[in-house]
Order: C-alpha cells, then structure tokens, then sequence
C-alpha cells in the first residue's frame, strides 16, 4: 500500500518464513519492486485495474499484492477451491485484466477466461522460494502452463518503479462475501480501511521485534488479507506461511520459528487441539491468540487455555469491516451473557462505533435487548463493486446493516445471537441456532455441531441438531437431546439429531445452514 494510502511498517526481516526457509527483507523488496514494473511495464497494469489472485498462502502473495498496490492497482482474492462457474463469476464481476494463479490451477483460470477482461495469466509455483522441499508438498510438481507467463521470469528481470500515489478512500481489494446467503458480492475494502484494521491488529497485538505473524487462515480470506498479510507488514512482523493449513504442520512450525501472533477459525484451533502431537509441541510463545469468522465457543477456548495456557480472545467482523469490528481486549476474558450462554465478541475497536437496532422497526434497542448489530467507522465498506442498489439497502448513513442478530450489556460489550435468516420459528418462539449450538459444543461427545429449522405441521418449524462426534465418542441421539433439555427451554432444545462426518463450512468454519436447511426440505419432500 502506498502513497496517501500507506499502511506504515514495511517488511519484517526475514520477509517471510516459508516451512524451513526464511526469505528476507531485501529479497522480498526487490522481487516486489520487480513485479511491479513488470506489471505496469510489460503488461499495461494501470491505476485501478483489477488483478486476481488464486493462490495458496506462498510467498508470492504478499509479494504480489504489494506489487499490484505499488502500481495503484485493486486486488480481488479467489478461493482456490473454486471451480470453473465460481472463478468467471468473480473475474467478470470485478472486470479483471489479470490473473495469478498457481500452476496446478492454471487449467482451471484457462477453462473461465471466456468473456472475460482477462488478458494476462501469470503462472506461480508453490515450490520456487524454498531451499528444501518439505514433506507436506514432497507430492507436488511442476506444470507446464502454455500461455502463461511464469511468475520467476517477470520478478528476474530486476526492474523497479516508483509507488504510484493513491487516494485513502480508493479500492485496495475487492473482496467477495461468502454467500452462505446468495450470489458472492464484491465488498470494496478500501487502502484507509485495510490501514485502520492492521493498525488496530498492530496494537492489539502489541506487534514488534520479536514477534512473529502465523498465516494460519488463508491470505484469500479477508481476515487473512488483513490480519495477516497487512497487519504483519503494518507491524513489520516476519510472515509464517505453509501452503495450506495442516494441524501438524503448523504446530510443528509455530514451534520451530516461535509464532507469537495469530488469528483464525475455531475449525483450526480444534484441529490443533484434537492433534496427536500437540502434548510434544512447545506453544509457549503463542501468546497473542484470536478467533473470529465464526461462532467461538465456551467450551472450545477452555480447552485451548486448558491445553496451551494461552486465552483464545473473541472477534467479530465481515467481509465488509475489512475484519475484525469488534475484539476481546487482550488480557480480558470474554464475559459470558448469562440469558444465552454466549461469550462476547468484544468492544468495538479503536474508531468504530457500534449500535443494536430492533428488527421490528428499526429503533434503537435498549441494553440487553437483541436486535440488529449495525457498525460503522474507516474500514467499512463504501459499497458492492458495481452494485449500487444492493449497495443503498447495506450501508445507511455510513451504519453497515450486518444482518446478524446481537445484544449489548450496559458495559458496551457486544454478543452475537445469530444470523436474521437463520432464525428457528416454533411455535412463535424465537429460537436462534447460535445458542443451541453453545450448548451442544458443552457435550464431551460433540466435535461441531449446526442447527437449523425443519418444517413441522403442529409447530411450524422445529430444531435439527446436525452433529460431528469426536473421534471414538459414542453418543446417541437421546443423550445429545437430553443433555440440551436441561439447559434450554424445552421448545428450544432439538427435536432431532442428525449424526454426520462433516458439516459444510465457509472458509471462516460458518456452518452452511442454507445447505442443511436443504437437506431437511428435500428429505421432507422424500417422505
């Protein structure tokens, strides 16, 4: 990030730690002033033009996202995952003229380009930048990619160019929402709001010499975009990488280079908990430890502290906050609300403001009253990319509406209930998943858990547990539903449960619901 929009800090040394291999300061500047020419140079890459990114967490993200910034460029992040349909959707939506991308999905980027404003394909390969191949990629190879121009030829040529000056409230990414709800929209997250977010990660964090920033969630994750890749900058913190996330693995790392920082999805943070090697891994510099993206629970940051002696620290954030709106404090504990159960997502962070609306008619909910979480501040969204209208119905006043249901206590500490959608009607009764689910996590059985609202002829609709126990639990249906009775109202408690290997997720660990929800209207339609 540069010019009026500068992010402050500049690149740890070493730049990154990549499994075994450090690379430093000075090899990451001069590969990014590289690409950079390269881009504005050789490829035509002007202010504001789009650059899509399909990659894994390699050193050549980083490196490529400061380079398309340098050259006053926006950067729109692709899910790895995604296949043909998915990629042309985000590349024609967003309007963009280039694509880097792994070898290894190369055929995929060349399967979507039709129609599109693609004109430049740079190929990346996982294993370039390591003096030695570790054991999680030993299967990996190299791949031709006819047409593509191979990202080591364009940072070789040693070239160099000036940032190109750029406005606080232009576009630095667009980042698509995960559409758990409906099509993916181009949330623009802007260089004053990715700035605002690292900076406040920088402080809460207390990030400098000595620490070390785990890129634990993917860096095509808004939360890995900023709390990692910006914020370690921001911060200049060495950058821990390793392709993709293996519980393992990242234990063994976070060991062998003392990770001291790191924010990620609960599914990761159990991950490591449920891990044979755990016991024989020393954590003990992991010290500065969040969650957000999705419901964290009681249960689950016990067993961390438990395990680690480190407190897993409450988020809250969206793809439209540019990350975390709200945050534990670091050396607070989460207070628990006493109606749900629920731990707080936290205070609204340093120059965010926070309100709670009714759902009813829009007016301010009094303390302890559940309603809309409306936020707003610098690193909120101006808008959908190209979607005024939608646009107008989010963002009111500078307030972004979340949809997500919360509550506020008379100390300002924000608690999340649930998604509006999600909500469960029986019988008139509200009854919010979220809360459910907290209970279900409190089972010594129950590994993940998602509720979600089934039709029923007498009650309109009734709670399904969908549950993943732990490995070697037996627990039947009976117990998971006699376990939630005696901490729930009975209407609230589920009337079924469903015992499954894995649940849908987002990136973040979110349960698809709308995917379960469809599952319950087709084995109804079954029967």
């Amino acid at each position: 990030m540069n010019g009026k929009g500068n992010l402050g800090g500049g690149w740890g040394d070493p730049a990154f730690l990549y499994f075994d291999t450090a690379i430093g300061a000075g090899e990451a500047v001069a590969r990014e002033h590289a690409l950079a020419a390269a881009l504005r140079g050789e490829l035509g890459l002007r202010p504001g033009d789009r650059v899509a990114l399909m990659l894994q967490n390699v050193p050549q993200f980083p490196i490529a996202v400061h380079a398309v910034w340098r050259c006053g460029g926006v950067c729109t992040a692709v899910n790895p995952m995604n296949k043909e349909r998915e990629l042309r959707h985000q590349l024609l939506d967003s309007g963009a003229r280039v694509v880097i991308c792994l070898e290894s999905l190369h055929a995929v980027v060349e399967a979507a380009l039709e129609g599109t404003a693609v004109e430049h394909v740079i190929a990346v390969s996982e294993l370039d930048m390591l003096e030695r191949v570790p054991a999680v990629l030993a299967g990996h190879q190299r791949t031709e990619c006819r047409g593509a121009i191979p990202f080591e030829d364009l940072v070789a040529s040693g070239g160099s160019m000036p940032a190109v000056e750029v406005e606080p409230d232009s576009p630095a990414l667009i980042s698509y929402t995960s559409g758990t709800t409906g099509v993916p929209k181009g949330a623009i997250n802007t260089h004053r709001g990715v700035a605002h977010t690292a900076a406040a990660m920088k402080s809460w964090g207390d990030l400098g010499p000595g620490d070390v920033t785990v890129a634990m969630a993917p860096l095509f994750h808004i939360t890995g975009l900023v709390c990692h890749l910006a914020t370690a900058r921001a911060s200049a913190t060495p950058l821990l990488l390793m392709h993709r996330f293996e519980a393992g693995e990242i234990l063994r790392l976070i060991e062998r280079w003392r990770g001291t920082y790191v924010i990620g999805p609960l599914t990761a943070f159990i991950a490591m908990l449920d891990h044979p090697s755990l016991p024989e891994r020393d954590l003990s510099s992991l010290t500065k430890t969040a969650s957000g993206g999705a419901p964290v629970y009681a249960a689950v940051v016990e067993r961390w502290e438990r395990a680690t002696g480190s407190y897993l620290h409450n988020t809250y954030g969206l793809t439209e906050t540019a990350a975390p709106s709200h945050v534990v404090p670091r050396g607070s504990k989460a207070p628990v609300d006493a109606e749900t159960g629920a731990l707080s997502v936290g205070l609204p962070i340093a120059g965010n403001e926070s309100r709670v609306v009714r759902v009813e008619d829009g007016a301010e909910a009094a303390v302890g009253e559940e309603g809309e979480i409306l936020t707003r501040g610098p690193a909120v969204t101006p808008g959908y990319w190209g979607r005024p209208e939608e646009s107008a119905v989010a963002i009111e006043d500078g307030w972004l509406h979340t949809g997500d249901v919360g509550k506020r206590d008379a100390d300002g500490w924000y608690y999340l209930v649930d998604r509006i959608k999600d909500m469960v009607n029986v019988s008139g009764y509200k009854v919010w998943p979220r809360e459910v689910e907290d209970v279900l996590f409190g089972h010594p059985a129950v590994a993940e858990a998602a509720v979600v609202g089934a039709a029923d002829e007498y009650r309109g609709e009734v709670p399904v547990a969908y549950v993943v126990p732990r490995p070697g639990a037996e627990v039947e249906q009976d117990e998971v539903i006699a376990h939630c009775r005696e901490r729930l109202a009975v209407y609230k408690a589920p009337r079924r449960v469903v015992f499954v290997d894995s649940i849908p997720k987002t990136l973040t660990g979110k349960a698809l619901r709308r995917e379960l929800r469809a599952r319950e209207r087709k084995a109804a339609d079954e029967n």
